[in-house]
């Protein structure tokens, strides 16, 4: 006795399936590329997000120059914000290919380069757990960037505020301390 199943049998039954069940369940199957109206549209997303960075980026080298040259005295705080901001930009854009890039492993299909890497790297994901993890890891650094960029513009008015400041910091490195020691336990 054969341990084949005649075609249009479902391994684990006994009865044939009927025609269609077995289009309805191939349209189902293939119902999971609708996630492509969500991966390509972020890494376009990513795309534009990089190039706009990089334009920054490039933008104020050139102003960086010519403020230089004519000896402006706040040329430190404008391009310490400005590359703060390109930065966060670069995070962002991160994260949207990190989602598209994991949404479309899977879902959609295995990606042999990605496979090639080790399990940490940020596109090999293998649940959906993992890819939210990972998403979340980035966004915190967004979100640190940002507070840096914020407290680079702050003005002290009183004590009070600068032990606002260092609560903060303190937070912010507790926060960062708690997220390596979880990703050590992984």
């Amino acid at each position: 006795m054969s341990d084949e199943q005649p075609p249009g049998q479902d391994p684990g039954s006994s009865t044939p399936r009927s025609r269609f069940e077995q289009r309805f369940e191939y349209v189902l199957w293939q119902s999971r590329l609708m996630v492509l109206l969500a991966v390509i549209p972020a890494l376009l997303g990513a795309l534009v997000l990089f190039l706009l960075a990089t334009l920054d980026i490039i933008s104020l080298v050139l102003e960086t120059w010519h403020r230089y040259l004519e000896g402006d005295p706040d040329l430190h705080k404008i391009i310490v914000t400005d590359i703060v901001v390109a930065i966060d930009i670069y995070l962002i854009a991160l994260v949207l290919m990190i989602f598209g890039i994991g949404v479309y492993k899977l879902f959609v299909s295995r990606i042999e380069p990605v496979e090639e890497h080790a399990f940490t790297h940020p596109f090999n994901v293998q649940s959906l757990d993992q890819l939210k993890d990972k998403i979340a890891r980035v966004v915190i650094l967004a979100v640190i960037i940002e507070f840096f960029r914020a407290v680079v513009e702050i003005q002290f008015d009183t004590p009070l505020d600068a032990i606002y400041l260092a609560l903060s910091v303190l937070a912010l490195a507790i926060a960062l301390y708690l997220m390596a020691l979880a990703h050590k336990i992984e």
